[in-house]
């Protein structure tokens, strides 16, 4: 897809397609005013019809403009013009790609940035619209051989006022690469589990490190984990015939001296929940177990293209969960790198064995902060639907930083609480500590769980999993928290 920025005047426009805005009660956008006069009234006369009210998320495309450079207009509705908010300009963004994407349309110029949008710039509608619409186009097509069907849409240009142009050209450098780390995020995750393996990641992350200097990949094998005495990752993948990887891909765009920001991404590549095994209904989403991780190397990936001036680890201990005779069974103790011990009530709260070594080994680096991200609990879900991520953490700076960036990007967040109370949830007779908390609180137990590991860092937990996939008729990955993670590194580096 070719997007780009363009200041040239609407009476001078050549376009196959031009975006307008329009207000509640049919009130024009200032650009669909000026092509309105333009065009002898032909929007006006076609409002009086009452075809569009201009309600939010309302489209209406024209097909003919006679005597005109541009051949159609798309009208697209905002709701009242004063109070649009930035998750309303995505959505309205979002139903404009999506009756673009509908039609055989194959460029288009959009003169959304005239919207006003509450403490929102040009920088950030320009970024917001290249995310939408990149969003808008992705397909899965990568193991079908029928039906496949290319996207008519190749070209959208932005057009921006002469002096918001610089602000746009970084909006779009920076939508850009959060779109195509969207994209790679949601193409690991849709991905059936016998194609995207362990190994597989590890692969791709080599693969992305090769397309930029300032990223680095290190692939730890089973033995350089067992060396560790990454025993309660290790545990996981006993059951499974492929061996698990802990990808650690670096980036340097910093002093050398300077502390790293850690990101871990649960890489879960199939969960059949071990010896305590899942329903067969819906296990096919289980490929989704690994979203965190698939988050983790889209990141790098754009905070590479992006030139960043920081630095950043993305750690991904990846790794399958099945049944087999040398699996974790219920009842058995492992021993931690940390050396704190475990015992499993149930295999299938896995993803926190593989988190818990890891964020021991993150230790190393000596971090500033360290975020993890995982589809780590059904409960999270239970408590708070798709909308929000969960987030947990032990410092209050920087879990209201991402719930800042999280507002900021349209891709929330919602804090739950981290109270010693729960921690007694996790008592064992037999070990340290239990892997589960049983039913109550299960979003917050399992972080409290990860909480043992992190005692001494500046750390936050997202729980993905009601938010890294949609499920059903659509099912599919959505690509979150990639905007979340991205606004946080931007906000940081511009700081």
């Amino acid at each position: 897809m070719d997007y780009s920025i363009e200041s040239s005047a609407l009476d001078k426009l050549e376009s196959e397609c031009l975006i307008l805005g329009i207000y509640e009660n049919c009130k024009l956008s200032q650009s669909a005013e000026q092509v309105d006069q333009t065009t002898d009234k032909l929007i006006s006369a076609i409002i009086e019809r009452g075809d569009i009210q201009g309600k939010q998320g309302e489209t209406l495309l024209i097909n003919f403009i006679p005597n005109s450079t541009i051949k159609r207009i798309l009208l697209v509705g905002f709701g009242q013009q004063d109070k649009i908010t930035r998750k309303r300009y995505k959505k309205a963004s979002a139903s404009a790609i999506n009756t673009l994407n509908a039609g055989k349309i194959s460029s288009a110029h959009s003169a959304l940035l005239d919207i006003p949008v509450i403490d929102a710039d040009p920088q950030w509608k320009t970024r917001l619209q290249i995310e939408v619409f990149n969003d808008g186009l992705y397909q899965y097509q990568h193991t079908k051989t029928k039906d496949v069907k290319e996207n008519d849409l190749k070209k959208i240009t932005v057009l921006c006022a002469e002096d918001d142009s610089a602000a746009a050209e970084t909006g779009l450098n920076q939508g850009v690469a959060i779109g195509q780390a969207m994209d790679l995020t949601k193409k690991l995750a849709d991905l059936p589990g016998n194609i995207c393996t362990p190994n597989y990641l590890a692969k791709q992350a080599e693969k992305i490190a090769e397309q930029f200097s300032a990223l680095s990949a290190e692939i730890l094998e089973e033995s350089d984990m067992e060396a560790l005495g990454m025993g309660s990752l290790l545990s996981v993948s006993r059951g499974s015939r492929q061996p698990a990887k802990l990808i650690n891909l670096t980036y340097q765009g910093a002093d050398e001296n300077t502390q790293p920001i850690i990101l871990v991404g649960k890489g879960l590549t199939f969960d059949a929940g071990g010896i305590s095994l899942k329903p067969g209904a819906g296990m096919d989403e289980m490929k989704y177990d690994m979203c965190g991780g698939a988050t983790v190397l889209g990141v790098l990936q754009a905070v590479a293209q992006m030139q960043l001036p920081l630095n950043i680890i993305g750690l991904v201990p990846s790794s399958e969960n099945m049944p087999d005779g040398d699996a974790n069974k219920p009842g058995d103790i492992l021993t931690s790198m940390s050396g704190l011990t475990i015992e499993v009530l149930n295999t299938d709260a896995e993803g926190r064995l593989i988190l818990c070594d890891t964020l021991t080994y993150a230790k190393k680096y000596n971090p500033e902060v360290i975020i993890d991200m995982a589809t780590l609990t059904g409960a999270c879900l239970v408590a708070l639907g798709r909308v929000p991520s969960g987030l947990l953490g032990n410092d209050d700076a920087l879990c209201d930083e991402l719930i800042e960036a999280g507002d900021s990007a349209c891709d929330s967040v919602w804090r739950l609480p981290l109270w010693d109370e729960y921690q007694d949830q996790l008592k064992s007779n037999f070990a340290d500590m239990a892997n589960i908390g049983g039913r109550d609180a299960g979003t917050i137990t399992a972080a409290c769980f990860l909480s043992r590991f992190t005692e001494d860092l500046r750390w936050a937990h997202l729980d993905i999993a009601g938010t890294a996939w949609r499920t059903g008729n659509n099912k599919g990955a959505t690509g979150r928290p990639v905007p979340l993670l991205c606004q946080y590194l931007i906000t940081r580096a511009d700081a």
